[in-house]
This record gives C-alpha cells, sequence and structure tokens, in this order.
C-alpha cells in the first residue's frame, strides 16, 4: 500500500496568495519566483521533520516555496524511475547508495561541484563523507547522515534473563553461544535469541569482508563462490538446530518492515539492521533498546563494517532552479536550525559541526547513535563498490534459498550451488 504526504498547507496557502495578489493587480509568476520540489522515502515523522525545515528555508528565503511528497521505500524507486524517464523528476531527490550511480551515469543528476564551497560548504564532512556522493570524480549527492550496521538487541530481555547482551568484540561463533543461552533461560513462551539472518544481505557482506572477500567486484561480479555462501547458510542451519534463532515459520511472518520485524514482534532478542533505525525500532517496542556491531570474524580477520550515508540529496539535472537547489541541500546539512529539527533520524549528521552542535540537546537514545557512530568509525573498512543492476533481485534470492534450507527443502551445499547459478544468471541479465 502505497503511503504518501503532501505539504497541503504549503500549496493551500501558496495558491490562496497568488488568487490575492492576481486580484490585485500583481501577477502570480512574480511574486512566487521560485517553486521547488523535493521527494523523499520514509515514515511520517521524516516527513513531520522534512516539512519543518522546509518551513524554515523559505520563512528566511520569502521568494521560495518547496513542495514535498514522500513514499514508502518499495513504492518509491518505481515512481523516480518513471519519472526521470518522463523528464519530469522533483528538483531535489533522496537518493540511496544503491542508485547514485545508476542515476548519476544516465543523465538524471547534477553535479554540484560547481557550487562547491560558495553555496555547498560541506567541507567540514571530511573527505570519506564527501566522497560516498561523488561517481566518476564529481559530486552527485550530499550525505544527510552517516550510517552503518548494527545489531539492534533487547537491552530488558537480557538483563531479565541473566545473559550478557553481544559486545562490538563479540566472534559469529560467540554470538550464536550467546543466542542459545538467551532462548533457554528466557521464561517467555515463543521467544529466541536471535531473528534468522540467513537472509540479510548486509550480514552475508559482512561476513565476506571479514574474509577478504567482496558480496560484489568493482565489475559487479560476485566476490565469493558457492562454498563461501554455502558456510553462510550453514551458520543459520546451525542456528535453527540450536533453538539460537526463530524457526522459518516464525521467521515467514517478517515482511521486511520496522513494525514486522522479529524484534518488534516480540519473537527474538536481537535483530540485524541499520544503526539510524534504532530510534524507529523504540518507538514500536515497549522495552528497552540498546545496539552493537555485527558480530566479527575473529583474530586476523579484517574490518567488516563500514560507514555510508544512510540518505543523500541529489539535485535533478534538468531543474530551472539549480543553484537554489544547493542552497536547500546546503541548508539541510549545515545549518543549526535545520539541524535541532532533523537531529539523528536520518543518520549522524556528517557535519563535524552540526554534531557538536546537537548533541548536548539530544536524548539518551540519539546520543547513543552519535556513541555508536565514534565507536564504528575506528572499526571499518572501505565503502564497497555500489551493487550493480540486479542485486535487489540477487537479495530477494538470498531470502528464498535460506528458507528453503530452514523447511529443509534443500541441503546448505546444494543452497549454495543453487545460489551462485541464480546470481550469476540475473547479473548477466542485468
Amino acid at each position: 500500500m502505497t503511503t504518501a504526504f503532501i505539504d497541503r498547507r504549503t500549496l493551500l496557502k501558496t495558491g490562496a496568495s497568488a488568487l490575492a495578489l492576481t486580484a490585485s493587480g500583481v501577477p502570480a509568476a512574480v511574486a512566487q519566483e521560485k517553486r521547488l520540489r523535493m521527494y523523499w522515502w520514509g515514515s511520517r515523522e521524516r516527513a513531520e521533520r522534512t516539512f519543518k525545515v522546509n518551513d524554515l528555508y523559505s520563512a528566511r528565503n520569502p521568494g521560495v516555496k518547496i513542495d514535498g511528497e514522500t513514499l514508502s521505500w518499495g513504492d518509491y524507486w518505481p515512481r523516480l524511475a518513471t519519472q526521470a524517464a518522463g523528464r519530469n523528476a522533483p528538483d531535489i531527490i533522496q537518493m540511496d547508495y544503491r542508485y547514485i550511480f545508476e542515476y548519476a551515469r544516465r543523465g538524471a543528476l547534477l553535479a554540484l561541484d560547481e557550487f562547491m564551497p560558495a553555496v555547498l560548504n560541506i567541507a567540514d564532512f571530511g573527505k570519506d563523507a564527501i566522497d560516498s556522493g561523488r561517481v566518476d570524480g564529481k559530486v552527485y549527492g550530499v550525505s544527510l547522515g552517516l550510517n552503518s550496521t548494527a545489531i539492534l538487541y533487547n537491552k530488558t530481555a537480557f538483563e531479565a534473563a541473566g545473559v550478557n547482551p553481544p559486545t562490538h568484540e563479540t566472534t559469529w561463533a560467540q554470538f550464536a553461544e550467546i543466542c542459545a543461552e538467551l532462548t533457554k533461560a528466557t521464561k517467555k513462551e515463543g521467544f529466541w535469541g536471535s531473528q534468522d539472518g540467513g537472509g540479510v544481505e548486509p550480514g552475508l557482506e559482512i561476513w565476506m569482508r571479514q574474509r577478504g572477500k567482496a558480496l560484489y567486484t568493482p565489475e559487479g561480479k560476485l566476490g565469493f563462490d558457492a562454498k563461501d555462501i554455502a558456510e553462510w547458510y550453514g551458520y543459520w542451519d546451525d542456528m535453527r538446530k540450536r533453538k539460537a534463532c526463530v524457526p522459518p515459520d516464525v521467521q515467514a511472518l517478517d515482511r521486511g518492515s520496522n513494525d514486522s520485524a522479529m524484534l518488534s514482534l516480540g519473537k527474538a532478542a536481537t535483530a540485524f539492521e541499520h544503526s539510524n533505525l534504532l530510534v524507529g525500532y523504540q518507538t514500536l517496542n515497549p522495552q528497552k533498546l540498546s545496539m552493537t556491531m555485527y558480530p566479527t570474524g575473529g583474530p586476523g580477520a579484517k574490518p567488516g563494517q563500514y560507514l555510508k550515508p544512510s540518505q543523500m540529496w541529489s539535485v535533478y539535472a534538468r531543474t530551472k532552479f539549480n543553484e537554489e537547489a544547493a542552497r536547500i541541500v546546503n541548508f539541510f546539512v549545515e545549518d543549526q536550525e535545520a539541524a535541532k529539527v532533523l537531529t539523528v533520524e536520518r543518520g549522524v549528521p556528517a557535519s563535524a559541526a552540526m554534531r557538536k552542535f546537537i548533541t548536548p540537546d539530544l536524548n539518551e537514545l540519539d546520543q547513543q547513535s552519535i556513541r555508536y557512530i565514534s565507536l564504528v568509525s575506528d572499526r571499518v573498512g572501505p565503502l564497497p563498490a555500489p551493487p550493480p543492476n540486479g542485486a535487489g533481485e540477487i537479495q530477494r534470492t538470498l531470502r528464498r534459498i535460506n528458507e528453503e534450507v530452514g523447511f529443509a527443502r534443500t541441503t546448505v551445499n546444494a543452497a549454495g550451488k543453487q545460489f551462485i547459478e541464480e546470481a550469476q544468471s540475473i547479473l548477466a541479465r542485468g
């Protein structure tokens, strides 16, 4: 079901003003010089924060109005693809690292380098955060927040069971022990230590990176083989057998949303997610949550996690207001008033100045997000190459085959071979 929130307040106010000005002999086009469209995905809370920042910008710049629209993740990308193909995309587009290379290379996004630093002054992001929006040497996206993968866990449940939760030093083997112990120690029926993470793509990517491999190569090929993926499926098969994670019929309840996740349904004590989702998960969970890093690969392993932009602002290549769009982007990431509204809902601000400014006024949950990024920053590897075309279908394949192993419809080794065959076929078509 499509979820959309349109800034009708702006539309109504603008319409009334235009009629009044026209009646008095002042052309509406003169009074309303610039009107830009902004488009993003996310929750209602994100929509409310974004509309408020847009109102702040318009209050300071009376000649500029920003019309906003937001959809759910699944509906967002088909709509954007249709608008871009019809040369009618919004002026300011929320962009994901997964798609920025595709949109930039087909000429749908505007290179922002010409506005740096006079209009777009993001030098305090640091090189890595700036480069996360760079495609073929030019900047096409500006980070709205730093983010990394994270295990979210039910702190209350661990304390009640008398089991120590995982930490940033916990290995995969130790994580399995912890989850099995929690399942056994808990007094709640139908409650397990972990979700079944065998179908979680970020988990697989970290597992491979810790072993010196990659999910995808820079050329868009698989960076691992059948033996590697069989070991991954085998780990989760063992977790199920030890009752360290939920059984397959329970995991099937997960529809890929926060509210249907095992953690939110009260079925599991841990979830494999991203750090910027802690706030959203906590609103769905009456018990206290916390987070830590994904398990490590043990002594000698390479870093698995990395910092990435949770989202970026990009500007449409055919916008009529390129400089104004760049000013709006800068306002979102470098203005103190905007930062106080946005806080860490989209991730920890990439701007060092904005992080320092908002931290004292943040609640404990938001401050935990900032502390987490500080913890991760010294333990991460480089940002990987963006996923190739077909990666979304491969992600669904990973989950489906994991379910087949879980329901004992196939063996771990057969699953490894099947995944490689199907994934290579998908990439060949892409």
